[in-house]
């Protein structure tokens, strides 16, 4: 053999053999993401079930309290009831939120969120090592990032002095949280996937988390009109809205662009009580015509839940009921992926990822959002929308419309929800619903 065919022989093998690397550091990176949200759901259960077995729930998040007509507490057999509880509401918070009362270990018992947090980061240090490469797109981050103040500059008057005293308990208890849940290890993770929800608008420089049945129409109609794409909110239809592509996402922006507005744009989340957000989400989806949600998790959902099914459900996906709907949400072999519009907030927005400017409440909206805008700059005549996107004639879904529909579902149901969003209801301080 040759000199020329030897190193003819070399190069053919050495591009062989650097595909093959290639494919090997793809796969492992498919691999470490999958294995990541399986790891997510797994925190959510954990958590739920260390807080569950507890006799009583930490100081720092409850007080014992008498028993309200259903705690969702759901213990394993022959684990005593702890004592029902319920949050305390300091001063200049409503009753939809609350504040942090102290840090401290209570009864000398081991925090369960930092035990989880501990467990989670062993767990991801392990994948890590397994994936990380010279080839990986995997940014390094620390948890959670510094609480920055936000700049009040542009609000004239003393008329928002209460919103601005509820958006900085609000910002500081979501951070506080978020210290506790994460602890101080640094994870790995895919900064892309991460800012897939946000919207943004660059004349006033803000980066909108999307969370569905929590205003997002109206938020959608608002960043247009900021951005110059509309003269007024009324006149965006629903299609516009949601199907014309008018604004940008994070995401489509190359990896200097994303970082720089990270860095630099006011980052906005609007959130809502977790139940109260899965039930409208129910009622606007099944029960009104719908020609994607019926016959595509309509039918799935029938065909597996509901014995006996007619040939006409079957075939329209129409009629889901509300308790066929939460045996769909619960089951880890759904017949059909999960939606954006009953996902979890921590798995839409990444709070704790993140580390929004700016955190608004449905219960609070129009408040909330008038004091945003003029925290930006925003025209004086421009207000947040009051008008409701669709099904205007329907009650809008309150907590005793949610009530109504929890009564359907049996204790164990109620229970194995409530932990579904179990990390929202903490993240954002909101309380456990009662029947």
């Amino acid at each position: 053999m040759n000199l020329r065919q030897v190193f003819v022989s070399v190069l053919v093998f050495g591009v062989a053999g650097l595909l093959l690397f290639m494919y090997l550091q793809a796969w492992i990176e498919e691999q470490h993401t999958e294995s990541e949200e399986k790891l997510q759901q797994q925190v959510i259960h954990h958590v739920a079930l260390i807080a569950n077995c507890l006799d009583e729930i930490p100081p720092v998040y409850c007080k014992t309290t008498t028993k309200p007509n259903w705690d969702f507490t759901f213990p394993p057999p022959g684990t005593p009831r702890r004592a029902a509880w319920s949050r305390i509401a300091p001063p200049g918070l409503g009753k939809h939120e609350m504040a942090v009362s102290g840090v401290k270990h209570w009864q000398g018992k081991a925090d369960p969120f930092s035990v989880v947090a501990a467990s989670l980061a062993s767990q991801l240090s392990d994948q890590q090592k397994m994936s990380e490469s010279p080839l990986s797109q995997f940014r390094g981050v620390y948890l959670p990032p510094e609480l920055r103040p936000l700049n009040k500059s542009l609000v004239k008057g003393g008329k928002w002095k209460d919103v601005e005293n509820t958006q900085e308990k609000r910002r500081s208890f979501l951070h506080d949280f978020c210290k506790k849940y994460n602890s101080r290890k640094k994870l790995r993770t895919h900064l892309v996937h991460l800012v897939s929800r946000i919207y943004v608008e660059d004349r006033h420089k803000v980066l909108y988390c999307e969370v569905p049945k929590a205003g997002c129409s109206n938020w959608k109609r608002v960043l247009m009109v900021l951005n110059g794409l509309a003269a007024s909110a009324h006149n965006i239809s629903h299609d516009d809205v949601h199907y014309g592509k008018h604004l940008r996402k994070l995401d489509s922006y190359d990896l200097k662009g994303i970082y720089t507005r990270l860095d630099t744009y006011t980052k906005i989340i609007f959130v809502r009580d977790p139940m109260e957000r899965l039930v409208s989400a129910f009622r606007d989806k099944f029960e009104h015509p719908n020609s994607y949600y019926h016959p595509v998790f309509g039918k799935a959902i029938i065909k597996k839940y509901r014995p006996n099914a007619n040939e006409e459900a079957l075939k329209t996906g129409s009629g889901v009921k509300f308790k066929e709907f939460i045996q769909y949400l619960l089951d880890s072999h759904r017949p059909v992926g999960m939606d954006i519009h009953w996902e979890q907030v921590s798995k839409l927005c990444y709070p704790c990822l993140l580390n929004y400017d700016f955190i608004g409440k449905f219960e609070t909206l129009e408040e909330d959002a008038n004091y945003f805008l003029r925290l930006v700059g925003a025209p004086a005549e421009l207000k947040f929308p009051k008008f409701k996107d669709r099904h205007s004639s329907d009650e809008r879904t309150s907590a005793e419309v949610v009530r109504q529909y929890l009564k359907e579902l049996s204790e164990e149901e109620r229970q194995l929800t409530y932990d579904f969003y179990y990390l929202d209801y903490l993240m954002f301080n909101y309380t456990s619903p009662t029947v």
